[in-house]
């Protein structure tokens, strides 16, 4: 408002022009700005910005970053890329049936009268009738008493380690990740016997009771067997419980695709409990554990990743189930699967595999790293598994056998991984 309208005059002030900081004294006080360490001083004429203490988080991330760079120089980074219509040699379907029409219907089924997830933990509304009904067929497939779904075979492991190892855990030097990491988190003493060493095995149960064995029936990355048979007339002696992962047996060995406990005639042993997965042979997505009777009740009142999960879907598990019992039928489709790892592993010169698993060497990591790339640009998928994930801290291809790809890909498949060999 101007004096006219009522408000009094302000005196004029006048001010001599001041010269601003000069194009060399900018640039000097960014080449200070870029300096590691310590706030810059700031050029003649701007005013000092306030100093902040460095931020703890960063150098957290900077750490991080670097060990992400170091791991990428070696040739041992990790990339989560989307799938792609190459003729697949790397996933676990074993037997095609993530995609049979009557394991899409039963999914899709389930899913109309469930809706998409459980809503809930298997104690407080997460259990329907589809997961019962699973549970009971698993354990008939299998010989045992009783079976108890998990949401992945990672949980099934870690909560049968924590709900069942009184003392230490006794783990075979190939024996997958979760497994080992169960018996850490389970905050039991573990040792590591050498792979398949029934010597090494017994030298450790004699001072070591009362012990958890956990092996597989079919290792993940050699594709070799457990001796189970001797293995379980070991820690009978010994009184200890033997906890066999059949990940990579079920649907693939054994009578009627039950697995390697089956198959080594010890299925419904008192001291014997197996775990599985359901994203393998069955196609699906989850664990179970599965063993006498009373396993049941202890599981369901002590195993933390049951107790506190959300349950899986209804109907990922209504899949499942329709894919045991396909698989339950599909003999035929057993042997092909047999007849194919043997061939691969012959013509790639690897282990002879004792289901679906073929691992040929691949020299180092960025060896194999590019071996398996040279298969991606040829149209075909297979597994690249380098240290620390191979238990030998070899790098190795992992051919997957898969009998739902059509004989005539299959062999031009491994055709392609012999011409990109190094």
């Amino acid at each position: 408002m101007s004096a006219a309208h009522g408000e009094p005059a302000r005196p004029e002030i006048r001010t001599q022009p001041q010269a601003g900081p000069s194009p060399e004294a900018l640039a000097a006080a960014e080449e200070r700005r870029a300096r590691p360490g310590g706030a810059p001083t700031p050029p003649p004429g701007v005013p000092a910005q306030p100093q902040r203490a460095p931020d703890p988080m960063n150098a957290v991330w900077d750490r991080l970053a670097r060990k992400a760079d170091l791991r990428a120089k070696a040739g041992l980074a990790r990339t989560a890329a989307p799938r792609t219509d190459a003729i697949d040699l790397a996933g676990n379907d074993y037997l095609g049936l993530s995609r049979h029409p009557d394991v899409l219907a039963a999914a899709a089924a389930a899913l109309a009268e469930h809706g998409l997830g459980a809503s809930g933990s298997r104690l407080v509304r997460g259990t329907t009738g589809v997961h019962e009904a699973f549970e009971a067929d698993f354990a008939r497939h299998t010989g045992a008493a009783t079976a108890v779904l998990y949401s992945s075979g990672y949980l099934a492991n870690l909560g049968a380690v924590a709900a069942l190892a009184s003392g230490p855990v006794l783990l075979d030097a190939h024996a997958h990740a979760s497994l080992h990491d169960a018996a850490r988190l389970a905050g039991r003493r573990a040792e590591t016997f050498a792979h398949n060493d029934l010597d090494d095995l017994e030298r450790r149960l004699r001072d070591l009771k009362p012990a958890l064995v956990a092996v597989e029936s079919v290792y993940s990355v050699l594709g070799d067997a457990a001796p189970l048979a001797d293995l379980h007339a070991l820690t009978s002696a010994h009184g200890a419980l033997l906890l066999v992962d059949e990940a990579h047996a079920i649907g693939t060995i054994g009578p009627h695709g039950a697995g390697g406990v089956a198959a080594a005639g010890l299925a419904g042993q008192p001291g014997i409990v197996l775990t599985a997965t359901l994203s393998k042979a069955l196609g699906a997505a989850g664990g179970v554990v599965a063993g006498p009777a009373v396993l049941r009740r202890h599981l369901h009142d002590t195993g933390r990743t049951f107790i506190y999960d959300t349950a899986p879907p209804p109907a990922v598990i209504a899949g499942a189930a329709a894919a045991l019992r396909i698989a339950r039928e599909s003999d035929g489709a057993r042997t092909e699967l047999a007849r194919r790892a043997a061939l691969a592993a012959k013509l790639l010169d690897a282990p002879a595999p004792a289901a679906g698993v073929c691992s040929p060497p691949a020299g180092d990591a960025r060896a194999a790293t590019a071996w398996a790339a040279r298969c991606a640009a040829q149209g075909v998928a297979v597994g690249c598994f380098r240290p620390p994930s191979t238990p030998d801290h070899r790098s190795r291809l992992r051919i997957t056998v898969n009998t739902g790809v059509p004989a005539a890909e299959f062999a031009h498949a491994l055709d392609t991984v012999l011409e990109a060999r190094p």
